[in-house]
């Protein structure tokens, strides 16, 4: 059965391969489209969520309900009655969240992070803290005492047993204790040393069994009361940072990455993992469909819409989020090469995981075959914990440590503001048009800076018009576009709510002149021949269509080099900044003149190749004109130049002339000949005696670099009898003279 949203996917698909594939001229204006999910994620949605299929909806309604004013919240837990407790840093203080939302102080440790919690079934709260940390009782009325001092330097994770035992996972030492509230003293006693350098997550299953995640080893646990482990999973990234449980008894491990994990890891305090720049979610197994598209300057280019890479691909994970199945199987249901998870739990309507990341703040909702939501984004850096109550969702925040409620309650409003669009140059705008349904409205603002500042215009008024609208911004050179979805309904999602996706922006970049880069003469003698290609279907130009959807390359293939005397090529390397096809014009004038005289014009190979025999002897200098022409109408084309430096033109050999008499000495013959080159200068020259083979000879200054050389040769003559001394000079421009003398022995 063909799935409704996957059709129309496709046909959207179609619709903008037609579109894009008769937009590659310059003259046409290029069309900015975010459809993609991977491009929507990289701009800022408030109230908004952004769907595994590229669709901006209304989210879940996000409150804030306690600030703590700390920086950071390391774990978070609640009570049978509703009291959200929360564990902050770096002045290690415990907080207290009311269910009406009453936040206060209840214990300040001396140690600088309260790194775990856990709240026994009689309502009784632990609290463990780093570094050098303990375990602390703390009653209702904030009072404390150390419940457990062990010699490990971090408190890492904390868990009730299902007989009221605390299990305590430490750090460096990587053991798991088991700790007994008994009369006036706990009993205590090591449960598990794992061999690794942390326990970091623990948790307990539905049949009462403890599952432990490790670092550096990344493995989960199950360990039994006896403490034997067993290795669930052994995960290919570093730390299995956060463990949680679903309804169905399988479990959720987030693992991170060396990259993600070290700085926290090896800081004598925990320390937050930067805030990701990209916004490139899980990387899906989706079907890559390949469209062609224009690039900024109306270049045609490949584009994709879909990401290629697999969630199953680890090799670049910073983080990942695996379910381990009760029967013993193990899915990657996560990964992300950019951004870092930090909590993780079950979502209220089951078949789902919760991700918290230090992605601007942003929670993701993901299903159990793979497919991810970006449910919501905070006003705080990271979401650090999770903590699931019926249908209600708490997250605490780090950068600032705030705590945070929602539901499946939808904002009754929500923005979205898209990336920034760079045009590259000063831009016309046309209009605006997008796919949606209920209340939707989206407005524009330009500017000439990078990102918006109060040198931008102001937002503009409302489009309303799926269908298109003219964006009344002003010209520039960045645009952006925000959205307003507003319900037409409170409460549950229903069929009526706001709902859109495929927004296109088109545009007309300012025309500027082309520019030569540079004019590079060959060596005399090299001319340029252009390659044979195959030719296009001249039916597909016609149509309008562009040719590499063919599999027909147009791109510049270098020219071939081949010999040709007295032959001087140019070269020159173009650019024009609106990707414009160009056509080239060549004139030429003497060094001594200065009017320049035509030479070829509509040339469209950036190559020429002049015949030496067309000019006289002498130094020309050259200038290439590149014009637009070819892709802007009459009267609007621009054009730029390039004077080339001065190039000698030389098809006169030099002269060579044997001065004197040979003199013979025994078996051998001096010979002086003199050599002039009228034009250049002398290069090289080779003697050879009796028609032998050709051996260089050196000028008698020793260096060949002047108009007129001497060479005095000593030929050694065999046997009796007339011998012929010949001696060839080269020109720089790869002329050549000869002379001989004849001497008898």
């Amino acid at each position: 059965m063909i799935n409704k949203n996957s059709a129309a996917h496709v046909f959207i698909s179609v619709i903008l391969l037609s579109f894009f594939v008769v937009s590659t001229q310059a003259v046409q204006p290029i069309v900015w489209e975010l459809s993609s999910r991977a491009d929507l994620l990289k701009g800022d949605a408030r109230g908004v969520s952004v769907t595994d299929m590229g669709a901006l909806m209304l989210a879940p309604r996000f409150t804030q309900v306690y600030d703590t004013t700390q920086a950071y919240v390391w774990a978070s837990v609640a009570d049978a009655a509703g009291n959200v407790y929360l564990g902050t840093g770096h002045d290690g203080r415990l907080y207290r969240v009311t269910p009406d939302g009453h936040g206060s102080l209840l214990y300040d440790a001396t140690e600088l992070d309260v790194t775990a919690l856990a709240v026994a079934q009689d309502g009784t709260l632990y609290a463990g803290t780093s570094p050098d940390g303990k375990v602390y009782k703390v009653g209702a009325d904030g009072h404390a005492e150390v419940f457990f001092d062990p010699p490990d330097k971090y408190i890492w994770s904390l868990a009730v047993l299902p007989d009221g035992s605390l299990a305590v996972g430490t750090g460096d030492n990587g053991k798991l204790y088991r700790v007994r509230a008994a009369g006036a003293r706990p009993e205590q006693s090591l449960l598990i040393d794992t061999n690794e350098t942390h326990v970091i997550s623990l948790a307990v299953d539905g049949r009462g069994q403890l599952i432990a995640g490790t670092d550096p080893g990344g493995l989960v646990l199950r360990v039994s009361p006896e403490g034997k482990a067993f290795a669930l999973y052994d995960a290919p990234l570093r730390e299995i940072h956060s463990l949680a449980l679903a309804p169905d008894g399988s479990i959720y491990a987030l693992a991170l990455s060396e990259a993600a994990s070290a700085q926290r890891l090896t800081s004598t305090t925990p320390a937050p993992t930067p805030s990701q720049q990209s916004s490139d979610s899980s990387s899906q197994g989706n079907v890559t469909v390949t469209i062609t598209g224009v690039d900024e300057s109306g270049n045609p280019v490949q584009q994709q819409a879909a990401a290629t890479r697999s969630r199953e691909d680890l090799t670049s994970a910073r983080s990942a989020v695996f379910r381990i199945l009760p029967d013993g199987g193990t899915d990657v249901l996560w990964s992300s090469a950019t951004i870092t998870a930090f909590s993780i739990a079950p979502a209220p309507q089951g078949n789902a995981v919760l991700i918290g990341t230090a992605d601007k703040g942003r929670v993701y909702s993901v299903t159990n075959d793979g497919r991810d939501t970006l449910l919501l984004q905070s006003s705080e850096g990271q979401i650090s914990s999770l903590i699931t109550r019926g249908r209600e969702v708490f997250a605490a925040s780090s950068n600032q440590g705030k705590l945070f409620r929602f539901g499946t309650d939808l904002v009754g409003e929500g923005t979205y503001e898209s990336p920034v669009r760079d045009a590259k140059l000063v831009a016309t705008w046309g209009r605006i048009w997008w796919r949606g349904q209920g209340n939707v409205e989206l407005q524009t603002r330009t500017g000439n800076t990078e990102r918006p500042d109060l040198t931008w215009s102001d937002w503009s008024a409302p489009y309303r018009d799926p269908g298109g609208t003219q964006v009344s911004s002003p010209h520039a050179r960045f645009i952006q576009w925000r959205a307003t979805l507003r319900a037409t309904a409170t409460g549950a999602a229903s069929s009526a709510d706001a709902r859109m996706e495929d927004v296109s922006v088109a545009y007309l970049p300012r025309n500027v002149a082309p520019e030569i880069l540079s004019i590079t003469a060959l060596p005399p003698g090299v001319g340029l021949q252009q390659v044979v290609i195959v030719p296009v279907d001249p039916n597909i130009e016609s149509s309008g269509l562009d040719p590499s959807v063919f599999g027909v390359a147009q791109q510049q293939v270098p020219p071939r080099r081949l010999f040709q005397r007295g032959a001087r090529s140019l070269q020159w390397q173009a650019e024009d900044r609106n990707g414009d096809s160009l056509e080239y014009s060549i004139y030429y004038r003497s060094v001594n003149e200065t009017t320049f005289r035509l030479l070829k014009e509509k040339i469209r190979d950036n190559f020429y190749t002049v015949d030496g025999a067309a000019l006289a002897d002498g130094q020309y200098i050259f200038k290439v004109i590149a014009s637009d022409a070819p892709d802007n109408p009459a009267g609007q084309a621009l054009t730029g130049e390039r004077v080339s430096e001065p190039i000698d033109f030389d098809n006169t050999p030099p002269t060579v002339r044997a001065e004197g008499q040979p003199q013979l000495v025994g078996d051998r013959a001096r010979v002086a000949f003199d050599v002039e080159d009228l034009i250049g200068k002398v290069r090289r020259a080779e003697m050879s005696v009796d028609g032998s083979d050709w051996i260089p000879v050196f000028p008698d200054d020793g260096i060949a670099d002047s108009p007129r050389e001497r060479y005095t040769v000593n030929a050694q003559l065999t046997g009796a009898g007339e011998h012929t001394i010949s001696l060839r000079a080269y020109d720089s421009s790869g002329n050549v003279g000869s002379a001989r003398v004849s001497v008898r022995r």
